[in-house]
């Protein structure tokens, strides 16, 4: 690593986080902090999640001024399972409603700024496993206690999970396969970011409200590149979760993703995308077949210029 980056990384990189929740109340000083989750048909997990954050809302003081479930189209239970959890559940099209909504995970955590208050928004994804509830104190730490920090980045052990059978190393391929050679390349300056695409950050609203979203899977590559275009490393800092397990996808489906944040680093590096679609190649009796799915690529403007509209 470079020496400006060695040197962010011994700053702002928090692997053993301490802080207790009523030391970040008290260092609230004012600000509100809105815990948000994602969800697309996460019936099996959201419920546990839910229930681990719902008491950080208690009391007269909580650490967690609201907690939301964005529904990004559900065709389970899982509205049903947060809202019996105890969450507040956001229907994509029940805010800002005056635009029809595009399929992707970038595309409701967008709306869900329409759809909080906080000062502070943490996003968590809604598939993981074993759910740990100090995610959330230690994503808001380093915004509560440095000014400077505007976006929070959580890193962990990511377990691979084939069928049965769990790998203790592996989880996080189109990080390692893409993202890191990407930054490598494009903004070697990022390449202190230990999980670049993770699904577990933290950032203020002001940040989060003058940056566009990627309406896919782009969503976290593009934060993280725009952030540190407009306030540089130092508005940037990670924290060590621990463990992470969640649900591991596809090969094919992962190309899709991989293809969706690619187009999002090169729109943000100025760099040319042609536009193609993703072909991969299924076997089906024994002949090799060509499968084609296009990657929606599509862009959401600052939520600050849909708002003042």
């Amino acid at each position: 690593m470079e020496p400006e980056v060695e040197r962010w990384f011994a700053e702002r990189t928090w692997q053993r986080p301490t802080w207790t929740p009523s030391e970040l109340v008290a260092a609230k000083r004012g600000r509100t902090v809105s815990v948000v989750l994602p969800a697309l048909n996460e019936e099996p997990t959201v419920g546990a999640i839910v229930t681990a954050i719902l008491p950080m809302t208690l009391g007269e003081r909580p650490l967690v001024d609201e907690l939301v479930v964005i529904d990004s189209g559900s065709t389970d239970d899982t509205i049903a399972v947060a809202e019996a959890a105890g969450a507040r559940v956001v229907r994509r099209a029940d805010v800002v409603g005056h635009l029809s909504p595009i399929p992707g995970k970038g595309e409701v955590l967008w709306r869900s700024l329409a759809a909080t208050t906080g000062h502070i928004i943490v996003y968590l994804d809604s598939d993981l496993v074993d759910f740990d509830p100090g995610f959330v104190p230690a994503l808001i730490g380093p915004l509560l206690t440095n000014d400077e920090v505007a976006l929070v980045k959580g890193f962990y052990r990511r377990p691979l999970r084939l069928e049965t059978v769990e790998i203790d190393t592996g989880g996080g391929r189109v990080t390692e396969l893409l993202v890191r050679p990407l930054l490598a390349a494009l903004r070697p300056q990022l390449c202190g970011i230990v999980q670049p695409l993770g699904g577990e950050y933290a950032a203020t609203r002001e940040l989060l409200e003058s940056v566009p979203f990627a309406a896919g899977y782009g969503v976290e590559i593009g934060l993280l590149l725009d952030t540190h275009s407009l306030l540089g490393l130092n508005g940037l800092a990670q924290v060590n979760l621990g463990v992470r397990k969640h649900r591991n996808r596809s090969l094919v489906s992962l190309g899709v993703m991989a293809r969706q944040i690619l187009a999002a680093a090169l729109h943000r590096c100025g760099l040319p995308d042609a536009g193609g679609a993703v072909t991969q190649f299924v076997q089906i009796e024994q002949e090799w077949l060509p499968h084609v799915q296009v990657a929606d690529v599509s862009e959401r403007p600052p939520m600050r210029e849909i708002l003042v509209r």
